[in-house]
């Protein structure tokens, strides 16, 4: 691969891989350097890539393996539920202006902080699915596991997180 076509590719594909590294880290220092190893393994692996998958399932699949190796080591911070993504949810009863912020706010902390009693591979896969949009069999490629796995992982995590967010759900959702 020449170095247009890999500049080509970082360009394309920059964004989402930044976007996922943010909600698995919870942060921007550690989602740009999950970001920059990402593409620095990707290019080393790149003569591997044997394009039955999509490349930028290619990259989220580096990219979630590199955040879990990491997290097994060291830890890697937490999950951010929206990770400063502009468009991302805000509505949480429809009402305009500053009390639908606040509303987003305080529902987005709640369920931060559910998110950071998942395990890494739980938090993985309820990201990718709920956040990322895929499927799970593209998950079960992008992490490597069998689709019973994921769909175990996510039974798992949804679980907790409904359990987490029980306290919360009268504070936050108007009846």
């Amino acid at each position: 691969m020449s170095g247009t076509d890999f500049r080509s590719l970082v360009e394309d594909n920059k964004k989402s891989v930044y976007y996922l590294a943010l909600r698995l880290t919870g942060n921007h220092h550690d989602a740009e350097d999950l970001s920059q190893e990402t593409f620095i393994k990707a290019l080393k692996a790149m003569q591997d890539f044997r394009q039955e998958s999509a490349v930028s399932t290619w990259l989220h699949k580096i990219a979630v393996n590199t955040y879990l190796n990491s997290r097994r080591k060291r830890g890697f911070g937490h999950l951010a539920l929206f990770g400063g993504r502009d468009e991302g949810p805000t509505v949480v009863d429809g009402r305009p202006g500053p009390d639908r912020r606040t509303d987003a706010s305080i529902l987005q902390q709640y369920i931060s902080a559910a998110l950071d009693q998942l395990a890494p591979r739980e938090r993985s896969a309820f990201v990718l699915r709920f956040y990322e949009d895929m499927t799970v069999p593209d998950i079960a490629d992008t992490m490597s596991v069998a689709p019973g796995t994921v769909k175990s992982l996510l039974f798992r995590a949804t679980r907790k997180m409904r359990d987490a967010l029980r306290p919360y759900h009268d504070s936050v959702i108007p009846t």
